[in-house]
């Protein structure tokens, strides 16, 4: 019998070096095998991962198209099918609602910023929604967005209300201000241009254009060039910038300046709603005075008003006469005033709300820095009314006892007090 070390002699190799270890062998076959499994369930997991990405994307663009045709479709004979910008903004939202009651085809725009809440604007959205208005959320800077909106339908006329808004904000964020009021409108109108048909376009300019001009009421052939803000600079900037754009290639374009816009579902940057708020948190507020501590006063404007100016504009429109960016003839250019011819001083403004919210403010009076505000802004609407008969209705404190009512309905009493 072989004894033990001659045993051990049979598993040694007859070369050192050449032995083979079969069970280290079998191992390493193993996690080989194990390995490239691995890598196969995560192959078909990243191939199932990609083709869902790809159904779901068919899906909801799909889904998105037929909300957008569905919202443009027109209920009324020689009804209008219109892109409002912004829709889900203050006057946006009131003058989509009102084009779609009426039967027109109505699509909306918005990024939803947040500049103030945007809780407010999707409470609009849903609103609109519930009227059969689907709002797109983008921003008015992509081109190919706009493109594929134009692509799906042909719309008549374009309401462009988007804007970046507000005077002293300009202050703290310039380029909010150029990204949209300069550069979201040339895409727009580069995109209206190239539209087959071409729309008419109409859009909201502002009453700060006016800037320091003295002269009152303020009318449309006024000087304009000398902003007291770069919000009010953009502003005239886009009524250039329009101009060209009609000139060369035939867009039919109408610019409304708009002046100190209030009512139900304001913005709350704006003086009288976070008056109402502040007053109602038994905060103090604070009434900005002019030169030699003369009083401001603005020519406030009920929203209704604003927007039955807005509609009779888009009325009153003529077709552009472009094709695909080429001009045919001179184009339709107008731009008016949409105000209420009637300013009011802000401290009787803020007594206005005080009878209507029933309590008593507290005042701080300050002289105006030199952040952009003028001292007084005043229409003259005489061309609106001859043009499409232009009416304001709504006097300051009839508006403010609806927005006081909505308020307090919108956020609740006991809400105002705790914020």
């Amino acid at each position: 019998m072989p004894s033990k070390s001659s045993m051990e002699e049979l598993f040694l190799p007859s070369t050192p070096g050449k032995f083979k270890d079969k069970s280290h062998h079998r191992q390493q076959h193993h996690r080989s095998a194990t390995s490239l499994f691995l890598w196969a369930l995560f192959l078909v997991a990243l191939t199932a991962a990609f083709l869902s990405f790809l159904f779901k994307d068919k899906y909801f663009r799909s889904n998105w198209e037929s909300h957008v045709r569905s919202s443009a479709q027109i209920r009324r004979h020689n009804g209008f099918s219109v892109l409002v910008t912004g829709a889900a903004g203050f006057v946006g939202s009131h003058v989509s609602l009102a084009l779609k009651k009426r039967g027109d085809g109505v699509v909306g725009l918005d990024n939803f910023n947040d500049y103030y809440n945007p809780d407010l604007k999707r409470s609009r959205r849903d609103l609109l929604t519930a009227n059969g208005v689907f709002i797109v959320e983008g921003d008015l800077n992509d081109a190919k967005l706009l493109a594929n909106l134009f692509d799906l339908v042909q719309f008549s006329h374009v309401m462009h209300l988007a804007a970046q808004a507000g005077v002293r904000y300009a202050m703290e964020n310039p380029h909010s201000y150029i990204h949209s009021n300069i550069a979201g409108l040339v895409t727009l109108l580069e995109a209206s241009k190239s539209a087959m048909p071409q729309p008419s376009v109409v859009w909201a300019s502002s009453s700060s254009v006016y800037g320091l001009n003295e002269k009152s009421p303020f009318s449309e052939s006024d000087r304009t060039d000398k902003p007291a803000s770069l919000y009010a600079a953009t502003k005239k900037a886009g009524e250039e910038i329009t101009h060209t754009y009609n000139h060369i290639y035939g867009l039919s374009i109408t610019g409304l300046r708009f002046f100190t816009v209030y009512g139900p579902w304001g913005r709350p940057d704006m003086a009288y709603f976070s008056f109402t708020r502040d007053i109602l948190e038994g905060k103090p507020i604070t009434i900005y005075r002019g030169k030699n501590h003369a009083d401001l006063a603005r020519d406030f404007t009920y929203i209704d008003d604003i927007a039955k100016g807005c509609i009779g504009s888009l009325d009153t429109a003529k077709k552009s006469t472009g094709s695909g960016g080429k001009k045919r003839g001179p184009a339709q250019f107008r731009i008016f005033n949409l105000g209420n011819t009637s300013p009011v001083t802000v401290p009787m403004m803020v007594g206005m709300l005080e009878k209507h919210l029933k309590v008593k403010a507290k005042k701080n009076l300050v002289e105006m820095p030199g952040n952009g505000d003028v001292q007084f802004t005043h229409a003259n609407i005489s061309y609106a009314r001859s043009e499409f008969g232009y009416n304001p209705t709504t006097d300051l404190q009839t508006g403010l006892k609806k927005f006081v009512k909505w308020y307090i309905s919108y956020y609740g009493y006991n809400h105002a007090k705790s914020v």
